[in-house]
């Protein structure tokens, strides 16, 4: 959404305009935050990324949730039950989280969510 050089720029902004629509609800991660902070910043820069934390900060319906020992532990199984795959932390905490809040859609492009089940939106 931040860089609109990349090439999923547009259909993700078509995207979000529906995904804000209540009664949506958004779940993200800390680690999933630091990943795209970083990817951000480094992508289109220190001001784009500090609005992104800004944006995440003032949002009244996302929830952040923080990785812990339990979802970790979840996390770890996944990785260790599918070798097969070039899963990430950060996907299989998000993973873990996903079982555990019973969400069963994900806003983004990562083909690893619809291996694990998920529908990915856009």
């Amino acid at each position: 959404m931040a860089d609109r050089s990349d090439n999923l720029h547009e259909p993700a902004k078509a995207a979000y305009a529906t995904i804000l629509q209540p009664p949506i609800r958004l779940v993200t991660t800390n680690l999933i935050v630091a990943e795209s902070y970083a990817l951000i910043r480094r992508r289109v820069g220190y001001e784009a990324a500090m609005r992104f934390l800004q944006s995440l900060q003032t949002s009244p319906r996302l929830e952040k949730v923080l990785s812990d020992w339990a979802l970790e532990r979840d996390a770890e199984a996944i990785l260790r039950r599918y070798t097969d795959q070039d899963f990430s932390y950060v996907d299989a905490v998000s993973f873990a989280v996903m079982r555990a809040h019973n969400i069963t859609e994900v806003f983004g492009f990562d083909g690893h969510f619809r291996i694990m089940g998920f529908v990915l939106r856009p």
